[in-house]
């Protein structure tokens, strides 16, 4: 078995994983990004949506999204639309974009290899991990290395490997279509729920270009026991809503994913392995976004990797660091959005068009805020004093859980 030597060994070819790579190289370690698809994004699991403000941030290029300025919300009865002059969201080219940063991670000096599939651990005699078995094309590897980062995603690879976590229980389903259509507003997304939509979560029209699209659907589990790829072909098929004005529907390529939608219950951080991106649950659950998480906590991982390494200590105390970051920066924000989302699951369809109305009273900035989770106390006690209608102090109410 041939034997590789590396301070940091990164599962997983994602966002998390390609920025926890591209930090922790730019800061002297030497790191293997271990993919098990053939290249990276070879496979779509995401309908791709973030923010600007983040986009620019992480210098990801133009030409990876479709800014979105409009934002359209429809229920069974009702349909609303919040709308700017500048576009505040974006729906990224997913595979463009995941191969940007793992390019940018190669560029930094990590060695990315791809079409490796990771079958094992490699422990201390203190049973601590201290590497991964990996396959690649007919021979065996051992990736030796000081600390592990796990960014494989759902399947969180090697902290179960390791026993320290168990399958989600609870997480979102989406399938979805890339489509090119006779017509689209391409600055405009939707989001529709209510019972035909979706029983548990909701559906989208997440515009990718002048004329091309992602049509889906996303159920919650245990929530609801609907196929969400079955329930997806009857939108399409029977013209469903706003998907009738897409006209005619070609579809290009079909998108299959699971997302973790626990809120923040894992712990994080162990001797010489840290979990980052959808491995650590590190998603919104409103809308089941989180790459823009992914590439910020995975910079937080390779970069707190880096020091423990430098320090000759890659204790779970000398890691910690890392939990303590993303915990400050969001843990708040989470808890206050998985109680919104219980409380969406429940809604009838007769519900849903009366919370739409909420919707309609709030200002582009607000409804970004309150749909990225950003609930700062600042920021709700700002939006209750700004609404004085009831309607909205229920708003309010429901994120401080009062």
């Amino acid at each position: 078995m041939e034997e590789l030597d590396f301070d940091i060994v990164i599962v997983g070819g994602g966002p998390a994983g390609s920025s926890a790579a591209r930090i922790a190289a730019k800061n002297g370690c030497t790191v293997a990004l271990i993919e098990k698809e053939r290249e990276i994004a070879e496979t779509v699991r995401t309908s791709g949506v973030t923010w600007i403000s983040d986009i620019q941030e992480f210098q990801i290029p133009e030409e990876c999204y479709n800014p979105i300025k409009k934002f359209s919300f429809c229920s069974p009865k009702n349909s609303v639309t919040i709308s700017d002059g500048i576009a505040k969201a974006a729906v990224l080219d997913v595979r463009k974009t995941y191969r940007f940063l793992a390019k940018r991670a190669e560029s930094s000096g990590s060695e990315v290899f791809t079409n490796t599939n990771v079958s094992g651990i490699l422990k201390n005699s203190s049973g601590k991990c201290v590497g991964v078995i990996a396959k690649s094309q007919d021979k065996h590897i051992q990736f030796k290395a000081k600390v592990v980062i796990d960014a494989s995603g759902f399947s969180s690879v090697v902290a179960r490997e390791l026993g320290h976590v168990k399958q989600w229980k609870k997480y979102g389903v989406g399938a979805e279509f890339e489509v090119k259509t006779e017509k689209l507003e391409y600055d405009n997304w939707w989001l529709m729920v209510g019972q035909k939509y979706s029983p548990a979560g909701y559906a989208w029209i997440f515009p990718t270009s002048k004329n091309t699209a992602r049509v889906g659907v996303g159920i919650g589990k245990p929530d609801s026991d609907v196929d969400p790829t079955i329930r997806l072909n009857e939108l399409i098929d029977n013209k469903i809503g706003p998907i009738k004005d897409l006209g005619k529907i070609e579809k290009i390529e079909f998108h299959y994913g699971l997302i973790p939608n626990e809120g923040l219950t894992r712990k994080t951080v162990y001797d010489n392995l840290i979990l980052v991106g959808d491995s650590a649950g590190q998603a919104n659950p409103l809308v089941l976004e989180g790459i823009r998480y992914a590439i910020r906590f995975g910079e937080v991982a390779g970069k707190v990797a880096a020091i423990a390494i430098k320090n000759n200590d890659t204790s779970e105390t000398s890691l910690m660091p890392y939990e303590k970051k993303w915990k400050k920066t969001i843990e708040s924000k989470i808890n206050s959005a998985v109680k919104v989302q219980k409380r969406w699951v429940g809604l009838t369809d007769e519900e849903w068009d009366r919370e739409l109305n909420i919707i309609n009273e709030l200002t582009v900035d607000e409804f970004l805020d309150f749909i990225r989770a950003d609930f700062g106390v600042s920021k709700m006690v700002k939006l209750a004093t700004h609404h004085p209608k009831m309607i909205v102090r229920q708003l309010f109410n429901m994120v401080k859980g009062t």
